[in-house]
């Protein structure tokens, strides 16, 4: 009886007292996470100056006379991983209308007062075939934009660059370059 009793309270004990032992098991887990980098410079869609254009109309004597600017909004939209600069030049040293021409420094292409997100030293460029710098060490940034006024001051439109040139339409192409530093 006394082995009963015994075993009975051992029993109790146990259950009473039960089991703090845990059976040892992963708690944690580990992974690696990988991020490759490439570096990247873009002038991106929705860049205005993509296929875009930039139409001066001279139709009265006073806008022979007179400033003419064109603000294009998002002429430019940069993505770059480092801090860049961008050119601009001409493809030729004329706008043609076939044999007929006016020099392509008779316009001048800015940032915009509303220059947009891209910062940077601005400068003002006088159009020329040679490649110049429009902007100087633009920091990087995502979908970066710059804002440009195309600008024909009254002192060339009114001047024999433009004046005594047969009518019609005379065109050239502008070439935007990024270049990451």
């Amino acid at each position: 009886m006394k082995k009963q009793i015994v075993i009975t309270a051992l029993t109790f004990g146990a259950i009473i007292l039960g089991s703090n032992k845990v059976q040892a098991q992963n708690t944690t887990a580990t992974t690696a996470v990988n991020i490759t980098l490439n570096d990247v410079i873009s002038i991106d869609a929705g860049s205005t100056a993509i296929g875009g254009t930039v139409a001066f109309n001279y139709v009265t004597a006073a806008d022979y006379n007179s400033d003419q600017t064109i603000t294009k909004a998002n002429s430019l939209k940069v993505t770059s991983t480092k801090n860049f600069n961008v050119k601009v030049k001409a493809g030729g040293p004329n706008f043609v209308n076939g044999l007929n021409s006016i020099p392509v420094d008779v316009l001048t292409i800015k940032a915009a007062t509303a220059a947009g997100t891209m910062g940077g030293t601005k400068n003002d460029v006088v159009l020329s075939a040679g490649e110049k710098t429009l902007v100087a060490n633009a920091p990087l940034g995502s979908a970066l934009t710059l804002n440009l006024d195309y600008i024909i001051p009254a002192a060339k439109s009114s001047s024999s660059d433009i004046l005594g040139k047969p009518a019609g339409t005379y065109t050239q192409t502008v070439t935007y370059t990024a270049t990451a530093l």
